[in-house]
């Protein structure tokens, strides 16, 4: 089987199959086939400039493939989004109350990292928070912010 591998699969083969991959990495979006698709291309230049057997193309292959699935959790996956200004929001933001908030009614928090796009937002609270009160975030619906004090 190896033998008949060996003479059928060609540098070209490899290469073809990382693009099918980079294909379906931007249907599904999940950047779990974009490593894979593009250690398979590194494989198909490995084997055109080398010419190695089809064992040595497919360890290459599984060892690029982990080593990209590892950088990704270990780089892309575990940080949060907290530069960019937009949907940054975690619930245990911190911000400073405003304005005074009664469990009916609306006060203004300014939170210390923007959430949303904007660091100052209405909020509401169920137990009333004084001015200069530090609190987080405990719920986001839609536009309306619910905080708590923190203990």
């Amino acid at each position: 089987m190896i033998e008949f591998l060996n003479e059928t699969v060609l540098w070209w083969h490899w290469i073809v199959i990382g693009i099918i991959l980079l294909i379906l990495e931007m249907n599904i979006g999940t950047f779990f086939m974009l490593g894979l698709g593009v250690a398979a291309i590194l494989v198909g230049v490995i084997d055109n400039l080398m010419g190695t057997s089809f064992k040595t193309e497919l360890f290459i292959w599984i060892v690029l493939s982990i080593l990209s699935i590892a950088t990704w959790f270990k780089w892309f996956r575990e940080k949060p989004i907290t530069d960019s200004g937009q949907s940054n929001y975690r619930l245990d933001t911190l911000g400073t109350v405003m304005e005074d908030i009664q469990p009916h009614s609306r006060g203004k928090v300014t939170f210390d990292t923007p959430v949303l796009g904007n660091t100052s937002w209405h909020a509401t609270a169920k137990v009333d928070i004084d001015k200069e009160t530090r609190v987080k975030i405990v719920e986001i619906n839609g536009q309306l912010i619910q905080v708590e004090p923190i203990n």
